[in-house]
Parts: structure tokens; C-alpha cells; sequence
């Protein structure tokens, strides 16, 4: 006899949440809050940042069509998350990469860390920051050269100069280059004002929950100042901390991806906590001047624990064990 399946069980790939927008209106809206941090980038870096995020974008959408096509699977390059992945892989490179350096790491993102593990929602970790810890592996050089615009700082990035003298006090200029972007550094990182734009939109529209950027950059702050570059609570500057690097990028648009972050309210407290413990400790201690993308990605490593122990109990599960119990005493 043959039988015949109800199309009504075939549902998609986790993680799974009930709501009246598609994927396509959510990573619509990702795409849209990117748009000031690009502007800006545009800004200070001119073609150069438009050459590198468009090869990163064509090559993430190539890379994913090609695998879908070749592997006979249904081809999505058109819900826009593999253009996500590769303009998340373009902020977290210099502005002035080679042309193929963008191209190899999206390749990378979507095939190996995105599509090899069975497509949207069943990676791991964030295909863009996998793609970006891949590429300061292989090309060091690369990955750490640092080209400025004639607006820009011309010497270190603020991390490497605190890296190297902590007892360094930022000025009034210092935090204005940090806030629109008149520093060095990754194409995302350009300006903080621009990125917080971008992640006030992503909770107005609750494409996100606010838990994960508070916490996470709430954590941040409070360890940068219990393990201060110059002592035990000897934490100052702490703004000057928190508006450096890639943490508010990591924070609104990396750590908050559906698929390798906690979907119930404490995991993703949890999880924010951890990322910003983690990234104070690579900052501070580590080889490393940033420790945001390691940060994010370890702590994607232990989201299937985090959700096992907080998640909400079943129902009346247990309730005949403790009833058992109970008569046994009695």
C-alpha cells in the first residue's frame, strides 16, 4: 500500500519561532539598518569599500547559487541572507584587501561554514566571522594592514596603541573620531553612531531582542572595569573601550544571527554575558588587540548547553516522580 505524506509536516530548518514575518522581510531589514555603517565606509574609504563589500556580496551569492545548483537543492539565493553574510564579511576586513581576498572568504562563509552543515539555520557558528578568523589565519598580512583615508589616523588603530601603552588617555578628539569615524580600522567599524542607528532600527522593528547587544555590551563594560588594562579594578576609559573595535557591530549585528545564538530569553542573556567576558579576556590578555569575533564564536559553541539548562520546564513533566516519591514516604 502506498503511502502518502501530509505536506503539512514538512517544515523548515530550525531554529523555529512563531511570527508573521518571512525570512526574506527580516534579512530585508538587516540589510537596511547595515546601510548607515556602508555610508559611512563609503565615506572615509570611497571606492575602495565599495569594490570590496560588492565582491564579498556577488561572491556569497555565487558561492551559494553554485552549491545549490550543483548539489540539486532548492537555490534561496534570494532571501538575502548569503548578501548578509557577505556584507558582514566586507566590515570585518581592512579597506584595502586584494580583490580575491573578499571573494575566497565568502566562498568559505557560505559553502563551507553555511552550506556544508545543511544551509540557513543548522550553521553553528556565524559564517561571516568563521570566514574572518579562516582569512587572519591564512593571510596575517593581509587581514592586519591597515590603510587609511586622508581624514582618517594615519598610525595604529586605537586598539594596537592601547595594546602597546596602556596607561594611553583618550581626549576629547579621540572619541569624536570614534563616533563618526575618523578612525582606522575594519570597513564596519567606522563609526559607532552609525552602527547604534542601525541596531535602534533592528529593535524597533524587533528583527532582534534587545537581551543580547545589553547584556553583551553591558558585560563588556563592567569586566573592562573589574580587569582594567593597568590592574584589578583598575578599569578606566571604560566608553573609550566599549566604542572601539568591532564590539557594537558584533554586539547588534553578529551575536544576535537566529541560528547560532539561544532563542529563550535567559540563554540569551547567558549568552551575552559570556561573549562580553570573553571578549575583555582576549582583548585584555590576549595576543590579539580585538577579541569580539573569538568572543562570538566560542560562545556559538555553547549554545546547544546554554539551552539545555535554561530552558523552561516541560509541563507536568516529573510530576508523576514526585508523586511516587511521596507515596513511597507515606
Amino acid at each position: 500500500m502506498k503511502i502518502v505524506i501530509n505536506q503539512i509536516m514538512t517544515v523548515s530548518s530550525p531554529p523555529h519561532m512563531y511570527g508573521t514575518a518571512s525570512i526574506q522581510a527580516r534579512m530585508r531589514d538587516v540589510l537596511i539598518a547595515l546601510a548607515p555603517a556602508f555610508l559611512m565606509s563609503l565615506y572615509h574609504y570611497g571606492k575602495q569599500a565599495f569594490y570590496t563589500t560588492a565582491i564579498a556580496v556577488i561572491a556569497a551569492l555565487f558561492a551559494e547559487y553554485l552549491y545549490q545548483r550543483i548539489m540539486n537543492k532548492p537555490v534561496t539565493v534570494n532571501d538575502f541572507s548569503a548578501a548578509i553574510t557577505g556584507v558582514l564579511l566586507a566590515f570585518n576586513l581592512p579597506p584595502d584587501v586584494p580583490w580575491w581576498l573578499p571573494a575566497v572568504g565568502s566562498f568559505f562563509a557560505i559553502i563551507i561554514v553555511k552550506q556544508l552543515f545543511g544551509g540557513l539555520g543548522s550553521n553553528f557558528i556565524n559564517p561571516a566571522l568563521a570566514a574572518r578568523a579562516f582569512l587572519l589565519a591564512s593571510f596575517p598580512v593581509h587581514m592586519t594592514t591597515w590603510t587609511f583615508s586622508p581624514d582618517a589616523i594615519t598610525s595604529a588603530t586605537y586598539l594596537a596603541v592601547v595594546k602597546a601603552d596602556p596607561s594611553f588617555v583618550p581626549g576629547f578628539n579621540d572619541y569624536m573620531a570614534l563616533l563618526f569615524g575618523k578612525v582606522g580600522g575594519c570597513l564596519g567599524e567606522t563609526s559607532a553612531v552609525a552602527l547604534f542607528v542601525g541596531g535602534i532600527y533592528l529593535l524597533v522593528k524587533k528583527v532582534i531582542s534587545w537581551r543580547i547587544p545589553v547584556f553583551y555590551i553591558g558585560s563588556f563594560a563592567v569586566f573592562s572595569f573589574i580587569f582594567g588594562r593597568t590592574g584589578i579594578f583598575a578599569g578606566r576609559d571604560i566608553l573609550f573601550e566599549v566604542l572601539n573595535g568591532g564590539l557594537i557591530m558584533g554586539a547588534f549585528f553578529m551575536a544576535t544571527d537566529y541560528a547560532t545564538s539561544p532563542i529563550t530569553p535567559k540563554g540569551k542573556i547567558v549568552f551575552g554575558i559570556g561573549c562580553g567576558f570573553l571578549a575583555v579576556l582576549i582583548r585584555f590578555f590576549g595576543g590579539y588587540p580585538e577579541g569580539v569575533s573569538y568572543s562570538i564564536i566560542i560562545m556559538n559553541l555553547f549554545v546547544p548547553l546554554i539551552e539545555k539548562y535554561v530552558r523552561p520546564r516541560v509541563y507536568g513533566k516529573g510530576l508523576k516522580v514526585k508523586i511516587a516519591n511521596k507515596e513511597k514516604k507515606a
